[in-house]
């Protein structure tokens, strides 16, 4: 008698309302695949990332919607700063910015080659979900500005993430010269550990954010404190903002 080897049945999420599938058999039975379908609307959006849920698919791909059973975070209190990076903190020539550049940030980071990467996930549905999200102050994005040997500005590096209450999402980076996208990290982070932000999701392990201090800690424990942080306020709107400026002027706001 042959055997039919076991394919578990990917819930497909209805566009009606925002209601998703049990976490724990997704994290148990699907590798942490949640659901499929849906819509990229900001209240599904929301409330996806509420409940420590996020969209993640490529090109030709139906939405799939992805949470795991360890999460990858980043305490500000305990961001690692390499001696070779400080020093560029404090000698290199640069400015940082936040929402100065949103959508250069947005398109910078679909458009940036990574290793191993066919593609990319960031689809123009995804970055035009994530323009809706940053209009109605739920995203934000950190800009590091270099200069060219004329004194012209440049967008050299940055990153953007999903802000709900005292939560920070990263979502993607790039960089275009040496050590921008750290900068604009190191800054971001500084900036809203200011805030009060205690928690700064980093979705899945990587060695890069390993070095910064990031660690894997059990979804349950990320949720409870997404429970706790995100009906809570920020003390300030992110509204666009200098944060750092070493010799360097940053474009104007776009």
């Amino acid at each position: 008698m042959s055997q039919t080897a076991y394919r578990p049945i990917i819930p497909q999420l209805s566009s009606s309302n925002l209601d998703f599938p049990d976490l724990e058999n997704a994290q148990r039975e699907r590798d942490g695949l949640v659901a499929i379908g849906g819509d990229l609307q900001p209240a599904r959006i929301l409330a996806a990332y509420r409940q420590g849920i996020f969209p993640w698919y490529g090109l030709d791909e139906p939405i799939m919607w992805w949470s795991f059973a360890q999460r990858m975070v980043l305490f500000p209190d305990e961001l690692k700063i390499s001696r070779s990076l400080a020093k560029n903190l404090r000698n290199k020539s640069y400015a940082v910015t936040m929402n100065y550049a949103f959508r250069q940030v947005l398109s910078n980071c679909a458009l940036t080659p990574r290793p191993g990467q066919n593609g990319t996930w960031l689809v123009p549905e995804m970055q035009y979900a994530y323009r809706a999200l940053y209009e109605m102050q739920h995203a934000c994005s950190f800009e590091c500005w270099y200069q060219h040997a004329d004194g012209q500005p440049y967008l050299a590096g940055g990153l953007y993430g999903v802000l709900i209450g005292r939560v920070f999402y990263g979502e993607s980076m790039f960089a275009h010269a040496s050590d921008a996208s750290k900068i604009a990290f190191v800054h971001a982070v500084h900036y809203l550990q200011q805030q009060g932000v205690p928690l700064i999701d980093c979705q899945v392990y990587t060695s890069y954010l390993a070095s910064f201090g990031g660690r894997e800690i059990p979804f349950a424990d990320f949720l409870a404190c997404l429970r706790q942080y995100n009906p809570q306020s920020l003390p300030q709107p992110p509204e666009p903002r200098l944060l750092a400026g070493n010799g360097v002027v940053p474009l104007p706001i776009t």
